[in-house]
């Protein structure tokens, strides 16, 4: 779980010596994916005496920047897989609200690891007929081995607007390791133990764990 929230974090951030945000642009997938992340990020660097005080402060950061630009809804049908047609319609509403705040704190949990490492995207590629984009990326760390990661972006057939639905680092998706985290509870105890799982994990506070609080509290 660590090294999933580890990824998530570093993610947020982009090519050093940028100081402006990129402007999100939801018609090109490869803008949307480094707009927003540049814009979180730089939102996260304003804020960071007042997140050292209250790091719940992360949620209403991964709200308001980051859930707008995510198909969480698709998401959560993906992570369902089979079990989609089991779950009873007046769940469903429930799961989806549910799933969204497990969303939100799963990143602002991954924002509490991030500790300075830098993103470098691969260039564009034609998206004209695509109904669905990978966006590409690299995370280099200067005492790490570098990390491959993969956006997977798609667009709404009614508004053509992109948005991600899912994060693959070194070929592990993060949607699939949900899935498989899920698969057996909803086997054998169903959708109220996954809603009630989220339910628990959403209830626990953010903390911050990169090295610069660490040493701030050293």
């Amino acid at each position: 779980m660590k090294n999933w929230m580890v990824v998530i974090g570093c993610v947020i951030a982009l090519l050093s010596g940028v100081t402006h945000a990129q402007e999100i642009n939801d018609q090109n997938p490869y803008q949307l994916v480094q707009g927003v992340a540049m814009k979180t990020f730089e939102r996260i660097k304003a804020n960071q005496e007042a997140i050292a005080q209250d790091p719940e402060m992360l949620r209403l950061i991964m709200e308001e920047e980051l859930v707008p630009h995510i198909d969480y809804k698709f998401a959560a049908f993906m992570v369902l897989g089979k079990h989609f047609k089991s779950v009873p319609k007046e769940k469903m509403g429930e799961y989806l609200s549910v799933f969204r705040q497990y969303l939100i704190t799963t990143y602002a949990v991954a924002m509490g690891y991030y500790d300075n490492q830098t993103v470098v995207f691969q260039p564009e590629s034609d998206f004209a007929d695509e109904k669905s984009v990978t966006v590409r990326a690299v995370i280099q760390d200067p005492v790490r081995p570098e990390i491959k990661i993969a956006f997977k972006v798609r667009k709404d057939a009614r508004t053509n607007a992109w948005k991600a639905y899912d994060m693959v680092a070194e070929g592990i998706s993060m949607l699939n390791s949900k899935r498989s985290e899920f698969e057996s509870i909803l086997r054998t105890d169903g959708i109220d133990a996954v809603i009630a799982l989220m339910r628990e994990k959403i209830s626990r506070p953010v903390e911050l764990n990169n090295s610069t609080q660490a040493s701030t509290e050293g």
